[in-house]
């Protein structure tokens, strides 16, 4: 049977809710868009804004959310200044859009997770992103 991806409560613009289903994460880096956005396409290299939700697989509660803090962040995307996983998957979408993605140690913190925020060498991420601007 193939792993499911989580459910994902809440709108685009609103605090997401993760419910995740039984059994192991999936495996691979997997994206799926909840809202397709109508504004500009996200490309490599522009500077992105987003609100985003990050959970480890199976966790009750999330390591980092950029919702919770009510502080949306901006970054370069697709030059390595965030993980692989975000890297690979947010390109191509549009402004607008709430994305849910997964991402495997590998596209995210490795071999050596990060213990402080409680992500293991083997923990899978879930993120909700939702993409507010592109410059």
């Amino acid at each position: 049977m193939a792993t499911q991806m989580p459910e994902v409560q809440g709108a685009y613009g609103d605090l997401p809710v993760i419910v995740f289903p039984e059994g192991e994460a999936p495996k691979g880096l997997k994206v799926v868009e909840l809202e397709e956005g109508n504004g500009p396409m996200v490309r490599r290299g522009d500077t992105v804004t987003v609100n985003y939700h990050g959970q480890v697989w199976g966790n009750d509660t999330a390591f980092d959310s950029s919702f919770e803090r009510h502080q949306p962040a901006s970054f370069g995307i697709g030059v390595g200044q965030v993980i692989k996983g975000w890297d690979q998957t947010v390109p191509g979408h549009n402004v607008g859009s709430r994305l849910l993605v997964s991402i495997p140690p590998e596209y995210g913190y490795g071999s050596r997770g990060v213990p402080q925020a409680g992500i293991g060498p083997d923990d899978t991420l879930e993120f909700v992103i939702d993409i507010i601007a592109t410059r």
